[in-house]
């Protein structure tokens, strides 16, 4: 593909992503948690400046928390320490966990002792709405080259609780389709011909190998988790709650028979199957595994996987709708930071200053070159390096072009009560060979009774 097609195709994904993001949010502005640094009450005292003056003042030492490995980890310690190069007022120091999880539950620990970050890879509504995360309007509009009508505006508005921007994007990400040229290519199949899960269903059943009752080579790999089968079901028409938002739906015709076509190709057909458990994200790199070591013709992943793959032997494409439906509508979401409120204001201030330039045009494109998750600015289109870059790499245009299509994240209302009934079924599904209609019956019991308790 030529670079004018790769840039209109990049260009037209983040338009779309654009004209849909917005939800017309208040925009309404929090009250810092402590005078700005800017303002009479924190102005340093004559002698304070006399004495700043006279030596450079000590730079502010803050921890980001974040659950990334292998090359996600990687390339997040060169933006940390590029960061710290780059500038004398801040130093960040990394604070690994092993995955988004794990970030969650320690941040929880964290904020019970008051002893807390000052950045977080993690964001929890319900924790926004008891005070619990820093609201950063004012941080954000006391930096005017911030310039936050440059973020793409779906990502935007996935930070906002109740009209406050509560957190940013650091990264987009959705799932798409990872496959073997190899695999493809011997068994006479081609990718383009795969946009309905009815024919990648039968596309695994030809291209996987069976001898004695055994399966030996998958013809595909579904990511463990709810996920992938979530956004399966929303590209058949699916919803998670009735549209005036009283009634849980998760165990209508589209989510039935959904999860019971995975729970076939899984269990009964053999033609599929998933890893699960381990410490961390040790099953997603067993699932990355089993294609690149020729185990299985494809899986379903992250389009942040793309920098823990080798596209000599593997391509990428959208993930399949169902026949009569239309195209997949599968979740486009941003992976966001936020501020603790027990922080100081110095250090969220600090904090601040750290979020801005890993979403600046240049960083942000370079995470999106070397990771595949998408970028959360337009202008990073105009990047020279990023432009050089999705010329020679086709791969890196899906997540956009998926995106441009896509359904947004669920937002819990119960606090994470829904979702978490619904990760029970899948590994009842996925993992138990549960009927699909036995596990969504009891989670869809589950997540009214927690529904019902907000009324």
């Amino acid at each position: 593909m030529t670079k004018p097609a790769i840039s209109s195709v990049l260009l037209s994904s983040f338009l779309i992503l654009s004209a849909c993001g917005s939800n017309g949010g208040t925009g309404e502005s929090a009250s810092s948690p402590s005078p700005d640094a800017t303002s009479p009450a924190a102005s340093p005292s004559p002698s304070a400046s006399s004495s700043e003056s006279a030596g450079a003042k000590a730079p502010v030492t803050i921890e980001f928390w974040y659950g990334l490995g292998g090359k996600l980890g990687e390339n997040m310690q060169k933006l940390i320490e590029k960061f710290n190069a780059s500038q004398q007022e801040v130093i960040v120091k990394p604070v690994v966990q092993a995955d988004y999880a794990e970030t969650g539950k320690k941040l929880q620990a964290a904020i019970a002792s008051g002893d807390v970050p000052a950045a977080v890879l993690s964001s929890n509504v319900d924790w926004a709405r008891k005070g619990y995360y820093a609201p950063l309007d004012e941080l954000i509009a006391g930096q005017p080259d911030f310039n936050a009508a440059d973020v793409i505006p779906t990502f935007l508005e996935q930070g906002k609780v109740d009209g406050k921007q509560y957190f940013l994007p650091m990264y987009g990400t959705t799932q798409v389709m990872y496959y073997s040229k190899e695999a493809l290519e011997k068994n006479g199949i081609k990718a383009e011909d795969l946009t309905t899960w009815e024919a990648l269903g039968a596309a695994a059943a030809k291209m996987a190998v069976k001898s004695g009752g055994k399966t030996s080579f998958y013809g595909w790999e579904p990511m463990w988790g709810a996920d992938n089968m979530i956004d399966a079901t929303l590209s058949r028409g699916g919803s998670i709650l009735s549209e005036d938002g009283k009634t849980v739906t998760i165990d209508t015709p589209e989510w039935i028979d959904t999860w019971e076509q995975f729970r076939k190709w899984i269990h009964e057909d053999q033609t599929m199957r998933i890893h699960s458990g381990g410490q961390g994200w040790e099953y997603w790199y067993k699932t990355i595994d089993d294609v690149m070591k020729g185990q299985a013709a494809g899986y379903t992943g992250s389009s942040g996987d793309q920098g823990d793959l080798d596209f000599a032997k593997l391509a990428a494409m959208e993930q399949p709708g169902w026949e009569g439906v239309g195209p997949g509508k599968p979740v486009a979401s941003a992976i966001q930071a936020g501020i603790p409120a027990k922080a100081s204001p110095e250090q969220q201030q600090a904090a601040f200053k750290w979020f801005s330039f890993f979403m600046s045009p240049e960083n942000t494109a370079f995470w999106s070159m070397n990771t595949g998750y998408i970028a959360v600015r337009q202008s990073a289109l105009d990047d020279p390096a990023f432009v050089a870059y999705s010329k020679s790499n086709p791969q890196s245009a899906i997540p956009l072009k998926q995106a441009s299509h896509a359904s947004k994240p669920f937002q819990d209302p119960t606090g994470g009560k829904i979702n978490d009934a619904l990760k029970i079924a899948a590994d009842k599904v996925q993992i138990s060979n549960m009927p699909a209609a036995k596990a969504l019956k009891e989670a869809k019991e589950t997540a009214q009774r927690e529904l019902d308790k907000l009324k």
